[in-house]
């Protein structure tokens, strides 16, 4: 495979979080403020493989994902990077497919799986979420 464009983006990329982002933090408090209770970056344990959502909700089987535009090529706000494409191209796809993976294992196990893009307004974010809540009560 092949590498980073330079040891100094490569450090700048690894500082970037994999957990605990903008948008998850303001997810989380919304959804605690409106009295859900959830885990936050819990693996799970399906039949086929472990995932990591950023949200659980153990009991109701709801797995909450927040994608970032770039890292996971949302199709508004995504792009295809113009520098070291050879590098990043096959690794933001690995990312989507990995998404599907992740979306079929546990949907197999009985699992509802939202997800989010980074620049979906916090309402909206909040409504999907409780969507799914409600959904597990029927």
């Amino acid at each position: 495979m092949d590498t980073p464009t330079s040891p100094g983006r490569s450090r700048n990329m690894q500082a970037i979080r994999r957990a605990n982002t903008k948008p998850e933090v303001e997810l989380r408090s919304a959804l605690h403020r409106g009295g859900y209770r959830f885990r936050k970056d819990l693996s799970v344990y399906t039949s086929s493989r472990r995932v990591r959502p950023d949200i659980v909700f153990t009991a109701r089987k709801v797995a909450v994902f927040i994608d970032g535009c770039f890292w996971h090529c949302c199709p508004e706000h995504g792009r295809q990077p113009s520098v070291n494409s050879q590098y990043w191209s096959p690794k933001l796809q690995r990312n989507v497919e990995r998404d599907r993976l992740a979306d079929a294992a546990l949907q197999d196990d009985g699992w509802a799986v939202v997800r989010i893009w980074e620049h979906e307004l916090l309402v909206d974010a909040v409504r999907k979420v409780t969507a799914a809540l409600d959904a597990d009560r029927d």
